[in-house]
């Protein structure tokens, strides 16, 4: 791993075609359609005065928290992000699309902020009248849920704003702003609890997300170094995480839990860096098992395709899809308040999807189509 970032093989010429990882893509479309699914599957609205709250299962089920190490794809999804957004710009460089790193990272950030900042808009016409004119309880409360996932979307943004700068470092300085993020996250976390300072906390939104989408800078030369890399990677983010659960000071989820001391997830801590570290370790292991699939499974090529093709406002429109099912099962159907997980609630996880996205669907064909990317077949 030179000073170089990315490996001259990887970098397109003249004559050069650029080929698409479609590894990169499985893994973009995966870790989306986890979060969707985990939030239509797992989540508990739990009804107070003020409105709608959300909870889960993890609090409630010892042991349960480990599903999050796998299933808590943030930190891939930031790691993949940034050999993406490296291939991209490759791409549109090449064929003068772009002519600096800031113009792409422009380009890149208003395609996403566009639709971002409707769907807020949107949805904050929407109670500022439902309240006006109605004085429904609990709507402020409801709207600030329903954009809640849109945390993930500002800072993608950030990311991409940030593109020449960490491009540029990356060139420059190499594995040492790897090193200089991991540094700077721990630093913040020990200030943060032995001091007792949790503002500090919330430098490490930045600083631990900038780090996992930093090291995709390097996933040519990790694809390309041998299958002990990928153990390394993997078992070091393992016994890493393993020892800061274990020591007590973190929380084992990944996620927030209602009744934890703090979550992991915010503000980030160092947990989520060795969760990269195992996941990056994994996905580097199930890669050529992946390719191998997506190359001689048309259902896998059809999948993997079609889910990148909706991505954008399947993530966008989900929470509303999962807020209508919501309120019809509350107002219209009158079903019984589930505060915690029972086995009545267990057996109907696998069903639990279909309700947010029988909502979802059309919510995407009215307000979300122009958002679906063209087929790449």
């Amino acid at each position: 791993m030179g000073g170089d970032g990315i490996s001259e093989t990887a970098l397109p010429n003249a004559e050069t075609p650029i080929v698409r990882d479609k590894f990169i893509d499985f893994i973009r479309a995966f870790s989306l359609l986890v979060v969707v699914a985990w939030h239509w599957v797992f989540t508990i609205i739990v009804w107070r005065s003020d409105g709608p709250h959300a909870s889960n299962p993890i609090g409630f089920t010892k042991g349960l928290f480990i599903a999050t190490w796998l299933f808590q794809v943030m930190p891939l999804f930031f790691f993949v992000g940034g050999y993406a957004h490296t291939e991209a710009w490759n791409a549109g460089h090449r064929k003068g699309k772009f002519k600096t790193p800031v113009g792409f990272a422009w380009s890149r950030a208003n395609q996403l902020a566009r639709p971002a900042l409707a769907l807020a808009f949107g949805w904050w016409l929407i109670g500022s009248v439902a309240v006006a004119l109605w004085d429904i309880d609990g709507i402020p409360q409801a709207v600030k849920l329903i954009l809640s996932p849109l945390w993930f979307i500002l800072v993608y943004l950030l990311l991409i704003l940030m593109f020449p700068l960490t491009r540029w470092l990356h060139e420059r300085y190499g594995l040492l702003v790897i090193i200089w993020g991991v540094g700077i996250a721990v630093l913040v976390d020990v200030v943060r609890f032995t001091q007792g300072i949790s503002w500090v906390g919330w430098i490490n939104m930045v600083v631990v997300w900038a780090t996992c989408h930093q090291l995709g800078y390097f996933w040519p030369q990790l694809v390309n170094t041998t299958k002990q890399t990928a153990w390394a990677l993997m078992w070091a983010g393992l016994f890493a995480l393993a020892g800061m659960v274990g020591s007590e000071i973190y929380p084992g989820s990944m996620v927030g839990v209602p009744g934890e001391k703090f979550s992991n997830m915010a503000p980030p801590t160092i947990t989520l860096l060795a969760l990269l570290l195992f996941q990056a370790g994994v996905a580097l292991l199930i890669r050529p098992w992946v390719l191998n699939k997506l190359e001689t499974s048309h259902r896998w090529a059809t999948m993997n395709d079609v889910i990148n093709r909706f991505s954008l406002p399947l993530f966008l429109f989900h929470s509303t899809g999962m807020a209508l099912w919501a309120a019809f099962g509350y107002f219209v159907l009158h079903n019984k308040q589930v505060r915690e997980p029972t086995l009545y609630w267990w057996l109907g996880r696998p069903f639990a999807f279909i309700g947010p996205l029988l909502l979802t669907l059309p919510v995407i064909f009215v307000l979300g189509r122009q958002y679906v990317k063209p087929s790449r077949k």
